[in-house]
């Protein structure tokens, strides 16, 4: 797998990238992964060295769906900077970047922003906002924020006014049992919503095809949709074959470690499609 590793202070703009990339930034596991903070999950001990090798079969699956995977520095003091997704919004026009809903993950930020940097304009949002990216699940033109623990009902106002001139809609959407929106729910291509509707008010989704979740799985509606082939974690059965019957072809992959510190696989990555900028 070619990973390309990026600084964290004054990194020199990217040349001769092809005129249209398919970017999945990471960041490896912090040593201290796990003193993470969670919300729902009672903590339980994290193999290191194991969740390492998951987040590496997971770079190797993106890169097999036709991403370059562009690599953060490891931020080792930072227990939960793996998951990479909360810090920033990356979307076809520009990226926006919030305070996190967690005081103790603020210094994560700054690298996400540097990288992103090099391929989209950055926005911000300012207190007493706060968004975390995994509250955020976007559907063409239509983002669905999430009113959660790390989420505000003034992070969506301030997202509402940015993102209208550029043609977005942004909906709210109450959750009840999950740390994140995408916790919930996922987007899975088709005009479809795979959500578990005891997490959250599926209301807002109107216009859609709510698909649920298998009961016995409530974890289950979190999946990654990259545009070319499905991500859900390995243990969820059920929710495979109601995908399946749907003729979708999830591919299954082993994320336990990730897992016990809250950590599915939405946000163990920021997606960028974008066109080089020389």
């Amino acid at each position: 797998m070619r990973v390309r590793h990026l600084r964290s202070r004054n990194p020199p703009p990217f040349r001769h990238m092809p005129r249209t990339t398919r970017i999945a930034l990471t960041r490896p596991v912090s040593d201290s992964l796990p003193r993470c903070e969670l919300t729902y999950l009672s903590r339980q001990p994290i193999d290191v060295a194991l969740a390492n090798t998951q987040h590496g079969r997971y770079e190797a699956l993106l890169e097999s769906f036709g991403f370059e995977i562009q690599r953060l520095p490891t931020l080792h003091e930072q227990p939960d900077a793996v998951f990479v997704e909360d810090a920033a919004i990356a979307l076809d026009e520009l990226a926006v970047v919030a305070p996190m809903g967690v005081a103790s993950r603020v210094p994560e930020s700054k690298t996400v922003e540097e990288a992103l940097s090099r391929w989209l304009p950055i926005a911000r949002l300012t207190a007493p906002a706060t968004l975390d990216g995994g509250d955020v699940l976007r559907v063409n033109r239509t983002l669905f924020v999430g009113e959660s623990r790390r989420t505000n009902r003034q992070a969506i106002e301030q997202l509402t006014a940015l993102l209208t001139p550029y043609g977005y809609q942004v909906i709210g959407v109450p959750v009840r049992g999950a740390l994140h929106l995408k916790s919930a729910c996922a987007f899975v291509g088709a005009n479809t919503i795979l959500a578990n509707p005891d997490w959250l008010d599926v209301a807002p989704f109107a216009g859609l095809d709510i698909l649920p979740s298998d009961p016995a799985e409530p974890w289950g509606a979190s999946l990654l949709y990259t545009g070319a082939g499905l991500v859900i974690p390995t243990g969820f059965s059920g929710t495979v074959a109601a995908l399946r019957a749907r003729g979708l072809s999830p591919v299954e992959i082993d994320l336990s470690e990730l897992r016990k510190a809250e950590g599915g696989p939405t946000c163990l990555s920021i997606l960028v499609e974008t066109k080089s900028r020389s």
